[in-house]
């Protein structure tokens, strides 16, 4: 067990560090969010391209990891969506954001850090890949959902509408750019000229540990109390159901060959859900429970990561 907290230990120290930094006055709150921006705009595209850029096409598009990850997320969104709604009788933005929590991973802000030191080098490609299936399917699906508001005009021109403000917003991602970007250096064989090169690598360099102190700042002042039905499914849905949704493709379905790779989709899957899920939630007002979600399931994920990491290492899988 000590192997599997050399692992997680560090990862969750550095997000305590965030925290207590935070929470002491050494950063205010609003600081994270510039941090965050500068870890999403800059650092995370820039680990990103190099991890596609120097390395071969045939090592980058896995088409059974692409699979086994799209299709166990939109199994367990589409679960939790249909269990929110027509269960709980909660709204389709509720609903939505319920999914969102369940079914998107922090892949950028926990999972590369954790996939790095667990991995090594085949982090870079599982988070491409992971950014693929969150960017290009996951989060336009669920916003349409969330945004989609039947009863004011034709139905069918919001959805046009929300689908077309969906997609802009996609193309503008950083993360979007940076993975086309590489895949294209990937597919011609290009080279970015030293210092260039030189410059995109301290930019990469900089993502792990500036990402988990951004989410120990976040998580100062979050509350969790009095929204335990929403927390609780949240949660249960995020650390429980999607490893297991994924982990049930993997052993039947056999899609994903590469050991490393097996194993980056199963922790992927396993990961609490990504940091910008409140402030996405902002939009509809549902900001507390989400960050109340966050706070819950980054703190319980410290276990559930810490006994799938000790199952990884005395299985067979």
């Amino acid at each position: 067990m000590l192997d599997v907290l050399a692992i997680t230990g560090p990862i969750y120290l550095t997000i305590a560090f965030g925290y207590v930094a935070t929470r002491s006055g050494l950063f205010e709150r609003s600081d994270m969010r510039v941090l965050g921006k500068f870890v999403i705009n800059l650092a995370l595209p820039a680990l990103l391209f190099n991890a596609l850029a120097q390395r071969r096409l045939g090592e980058i598009l896995n088409a059974g990891y692409l699979f086994t990850y799209a299709v166990g997320s939109v199994t367990v969104m589409a679960g939790g969506w249909g269990w929110a709604y027509f269960k709980a009788r909660r709204t389709m933005r509720e609903s939505s954001y319920v999914a969102m929590g369940m079914a998107c991973s922090n892949s950028g802000f926990v999972g590369y850090p954790m996939l790095m030191l667990t991995l090594g080098p085949v982090a870079g490609v599982a988070l491409a890949l992971n950014m693929v299936v969150e960017n290009l399917l996951l989060m336009p699906l669920l916003l349409m959902l969330a945004d989609a508001e039947v009863g004011q005009g034709s139905v069918r021109a919001s959805w046009r509408q929300v689908v077309a403000n969906t997609l802009l917003r996609q193309l503008r991602n950083p993360l979007i750019i940076a993975i086309v970007a590489g895949f294209m250096f990937s597919l011609m064989g290009w080279q970015l000229p030293g210092p260039m090169a030189r410059t995109v690598t301290l930019f990469s360099q900089a993502s792990g540990a500036l990402a988990l102190f951004v989410i120990g700042g976040t998580l100062v002042g979050l509350q969790a109390k009095g929204m335990a039905p929403w927390v609780t499914q949240v949660a249960v849905g995020k650390l429980v159901l999607h490893p297991l949704a994924v982990w049930g493709l993997l052993v039947w379905l056999e899609p994903v060959g590469d050991t490393q790779l097996r194993a980056a989709v199963l922790l992927t899957a396993a990961m609490p859900m990504m940091s910008i899920y409140p402030l996405l939630a902002q939009r509809h007002g549902l900001e507390d429970r989400a960050a109340a979600a966050l706070l819950v399931t980054t703190v319980a994920s410290f276990f559930t990561l810490s006994g799938l990491l000790w199952a990884l290492r005395h299985t067979a899988f």
